[in-house]
Parts: C-alpha cells; sequence; structure tokens
C-alpha cells in the first residue's frame, strides 16, 4: 500500500528518541524534526524508511539509521464498490481484504454483471488492474486479488442481446467474450415456435446517435444455411414476429423495446 495525503504516520528510528507522529498533507509532504519537510506521498512504506533513513544520514544526525514507519490511520479506510452490483458505494473494509469480500459488502453482482472487474489502487489510480471475474474452481482465486482502503473497485456490465416474440424461451442473454451470432441466440432462447413467421424478423439496433435502427433478418434462411449467419452486438434485439397474429409484425419498435428491457438475463454457462 503507498502512502496518501492524510495518512497519519508513527516515524521512529530505533535506540533514539526520535519518534512522532506526523500527518501527511495534502501535497505528500511530512515536517519532522531535524530534517524539516519530507515527500513521502506515493511511497511505499519501506521506500519512506529508506528515504528518511538516507537523509538522517546524508545530514550526519545519526550512522545507519534504522527508520520505522507505520501507518497508524489511513486517510480512506473505505472501499468503493460501483458497477454492476446490488448496492453501490463506499463500504468500511479496514486492512487486507479481497475482491470477494468487497463484492459481498456491496451485496453481490446484479444480473448483469459481466465477467470483468477494474481494480483502482490507491495512489496506482492511472493504472488500474482488470481482473477476469470467476467464482468457480481454480478461477475464483485468481479473481480473488487483494483490495486495500482506499481502492476503488467498479463491475463492468456484461453484453446482452435481447431474443423477444415467438420464441420458445423469450430472454435477455448474456454474450460470452462478446461474441454472439443470431443462430446461437435464437439455440440459446430454446428455438422459435411453429406459429414463428420466420421471413419477417428483423434485428433491432442502437445507432451511434442513440437512435434505433431496424434491420431486416433473414432467419428462415439463416437456419436452412442458405444465408451467412449475423454476429450480434451488445443490447441488439432480436425480434421474431408470429404468423397466427399479424398484428404482432407490425409491432412498434418502442413497444418491442420496452418488452425486451423487461425480461429476465440468461446466462448461457
Amino acid at each position: 500500500m503507498l502512502i496518501g495525503g492524510g495518512d497519519l504516520l508513527q516515524v521512529t528510528v530505533y535506540g533514539t528518541d526520535f519518534d512522532r507522529q506526523v500527518r501527511v498533507t495534502d501535497t505528500g509532504e511530512i515536517s519532522l524534526p531535524l530534517l524539516g519537510t519530507v515527500k513521502v506521498g506515493g511511497l511505499s512504506i519501506e521506500q519512506a524508511e529508506q528515504s528518511v533513513g538516507r537523509e538522517l544520514e546524508r545530514r550526519g544526525y545519526f550512522t545507519d539509521p534504522q527508520v520505522a514507519i507505520f501507518d497508524r490511520e489511513y486517510a480512506t479506510q473505505a472501499i468503493s464498490v460501483l458497477g454492476e452490483v446490488q448496492k453501490p458505494g463506499i463500504y468500511p473494509l479496514p486492512g487486507a481484504r479481497t475482491l470477494f469480500d468487497a463484492i459481498s459488502a456491496a451485496g453481490g453482482t446484479t444480473e448483469k454483471a459481466g465477467n470483468e472487474v477494474t481494480i483502482a489502487h490507491r495512489g496506482h489510480t492511472d493504472k488500474p488492474q482488470v481482473v477476469p471475474l470467476s467464482y468457480v474452481g481454480d478461477s475464483s482465486v485468481h479473481s480473488n486479488v487483494k483490495v486495500l482502503p482506499g481502492d476503488t473497485v467498479v463491475v463492468a456490465r456484461a453484453g446482452i442481446v435481447y431474443v423477444v416474440g415467438d420464441v420458445r424461451k423469450p430472454s435477455g442473454i448474456v454474450m460470452q467474450n462478446s461474441q454472439l451470432t443470431a443462430l446461437q441466440a435464437i439455440a440459446m432462447a430454446e428455438g422459435t415456435n411453429p406459429t414463428a413467421a420466420l421471413n419477417r424478423s428483423k434485428l433491432i439496433r442502437k445507432t451511434p446517435q442513440g437512435g434505433l435502427n431496424e434491420v431486416p433478418l433473414p432467419l428462415k434462411k439463416i437456419l436452412a444455411a442458405k444465408a451467412p449467419d449475423v454476429n450480434l452486438q451488445p443490447n441488439d434485439i432480436l425480434f421474431v414476429p408470429s404468423s397466427a397474429a399479424k398484428s404482432a409484425a407490425r409491432r412498434s419498435v418502442e413497444a418491442i423495446v420496452q418488452t425486451a428491457t423487461g425480461l429476465a438475463i440468461y446466462r448461457p454457462y
């Protein structure tokens, strides 16, 4: 863990009466007897000990001083847990904890959580750590990394494709590795019903401007291997109308989107 502004440090030189508690300023500095201002922000405890020791020796106050620094009070004892968790917020988790501890404190992940977590470590916010999130077998050991007070944990949102209309199991499907095709999505929705109007299927996709674009999807030809399968993107909606009710094919895009966003999310693993 790195020293940060607001921390309360105990600085001691063994075998001497040099023993002070000092608060780190917002600029990362402390004020010590004999030395005056010393920059310790952004250093580890060990690095700070070496820095103070070198300076005491350089100025001739001690010969080979054994400096000990203890971080008595971290300015931020809490860990921020954000993104796809049940209760995003700041949680008091002093000491060394794990990623699963932090996620558990936030009530666990949501059904829309993805497979990645970004951890911005205190003092290293410019170099975030990306961790694959898994609770299964050996993979869970690699996922359950250490987190420390002052860290920020962000659980990513998964890419989700929605399959609605005349299929056996309308649902939102979590994309694995951001790869999913129309045929795979239909299969995960347990196939189409006998009354499905495959030739009138369509793909509804958000535009970069935030609008919605309807694209005809030749699902009957795709199923018959007479047309190439289509790669889907996160938030795509695959709509299969029913031939038994002509009005279904004329449903507004807004109504289809509203139906899709209310579906249960399905994880294919």
